[in-house]
């Protein structure tokens, strides 16, 4: 019996294509250099830049939503053009972007490298889950997704754990930046020579009418409100059904993401106010006697020190030990509910912060919440790539990013400001974890209220189409 267990799942990973293997490579290269540089950047740029809390927020608030809304337009063109030209554009603004940033020294031309570094992040996201979408089927979908993540968050520990605080500490921290630009430019050669196109419905659109439908799908709310108004004509009432239909489906995906989002609020804190909080508030010492007893131990004569660029490693640590069991967990269960157990987490992690500044409440919350993380957020990712339409499968995949356009705006924004007053100022940063707390409440009783009375809905209509 553990014999057939074992095939069916080797043969489940055997069916997956090169191509598949070849993006999860790339996805580990890019998420690694992403969050190597993204693991300490808040820190770097007040330290070594000498710009404000509020000045970072504001360069976040600003880099990183455009990060994440730029996947709407560039999936769709990726739908037109062709997935290859589009990995190399993306891979080419990354490393020059990259580069550029590590150069900088202000605010302005900081912010003009990060913008280059998030136009080639933005059009790099689509093309990778959209070729897992387009290279996996129901059978292997939820697990394709695991493994997608699970090399995000591979990327996002190792880096971090040892090329980060190596560079850092021995060379110089504007290295670390350098090495996340040579990392990702130097895909652009595995692109030309490794990957192969995926089978996708191929279109002769022009670049207009591809961005009319990117941006029917964003004003879908407007045109569902504007043929709702229409339906007392009679003599457009066939396309007055046709259009509603349309529109009501396109707006219910869009609201769930919205309320979605709210999560992600709570996520984008993993990389300003906690980093600030870490080295205001948190006393590393016992933690540092405990791995540094371990590894001498074992004979390893090493003086580890926790810093901030840490915080990130217990996230994708947890995940990835973790993400490949959950996902089996969960590969049968309903998306909503599961991403409701999976925000319930998230929002316990936040809260457990606001308990004490010991290391190890510290590390339990970021723990809580790296599983919850785990839990929710490829359910979510799959759900939409097994719902899509299948000729537009990238463009869809770029609008799920919407969470992070809205997370990361607020959340950076928000963040920056709740550190200066409730921390900085006021010297309560139990406070600002219960805030953010309270917002991971509201996202449940959003999804709740969701899953209630617009998923149903939703279900209904796609088996009616």
């Amino acid at each position: 019996m553990a014999d057939e267990k074992k095939k069916k799942w080797t043969d489940t990973l055997r069916g997956f294509p090169r191509t598949f293997w070849v993006v999860i490579m790339f996805e580990f290269f890019e998420r690694g250099a992403y969050y190597g540089m993204m693991s300490f950047l808040s820190v770097y740029l007040i330290e070594e830049i000498g710009l404000g809390k509020e000045q970072v927020g504001l360069i976040k608030g600003t880099i990183q939503p455009l990060l994440y809304f730029l996947p709407i337009i560039s999936g769709a063109l990726a739908d037109r053009f062709g997935y290859r030209r589009t990995l190399m554009v993306a891979f080419a603004l990354l490393g020059g972007g990259y580069f550029l940033t590590s150069q900088a020294g202000s605010y302005a031309t900081v912010f003009l490298a990060l913008v280059v570094m998030g136009l080639g992040a933005g059009t790099f996201k689509p093309v990778i889950s959209g070729t897992i979408a387009r290279t996996t089927d129901e059978s292997n979908s939820a697990l394709g997704f695991g493994i997608y993540y699970w090399s995000i968050n591979l990327g996002a520990f190792l880096f971090p754990l040892i090329l980060v605080p190596w560079l850092k500490n021995s060379i110089g921290p504007e290295f670390v930046i350098i090495a996340s630009g040579i990392c990702t430019g130097i895909m652009i050669l595995p692109t030309i020579f490794g990957f192969k196109e995926p089978e996708r419905e191929k279109t002769e659109k022009s670049i207009a009418l591809a961005m009319r439908d990117v941006f029917k799908i964003l004003f879908s709310p407007f045109i569902y409100l504007y043929y709702n108004f229409q339906k007392g004509k009679e003599t457009i009432q066939q396309l007055v059904e046709e259009k509603t239909k349309e529109s009501s489906s396109n707006f219910k995906f869009l609201l769930m993401i919205f309320i979605y989002s709210g999560f992600w609020v709570l996520y984008f804190q993993m990389f300003d106010s906690v980093l600030w909080y870490v080295k205001d508030y948190v006393d590393p010492s016992s933690l540092d006697r405990a791995v540094n007893g371990l590894l001498h131990a074992v004979g390893l004569n090493i003086n580890w020190r926790f810093d901030v660029e840490h915080v990130t490693v217990i996230n994708a640590g947890t995940i990835i030990l973790l993400q490949i069991f959950i996902s089996i967990i969960v590969r049968k269960m309903r998306a909503l509910p599961t991403m409701l157990v999976g925000i319930g987490f998230g929002t316990l992690g936040m809260a457990i912060l606001a308990i004490s500044t010991n290391i190890w409440v510290f590390v339990l919350g970021i723990v809580i919440f790296s599983i919850g993380e785990m839990t929710a957020h490829p359910k979510f990712i799959s759900y939409i790539g097994l719902t899509a339409p299948r000729d537009k499968v990238a463009m869809f995949m770029g609008y799920i990013f919407l969470y992070g356009v809205i997370g990361s705006s607020i959340g950076a924004i928000l963040g920056a400001n709740l550190y200066v007053h409730f921390v900085d100022e006021l010297n309560q940063p139990r406070v600002l974890w219960l805030i953010f707390s309270s917002i991971g409440v509201a996202t449940i009783i959003g999804l709740i209220l969701y899953d209630r009375f617009v998923a149903p809905e939703a279900r209904e209509e796609k088996k009616e189409g």
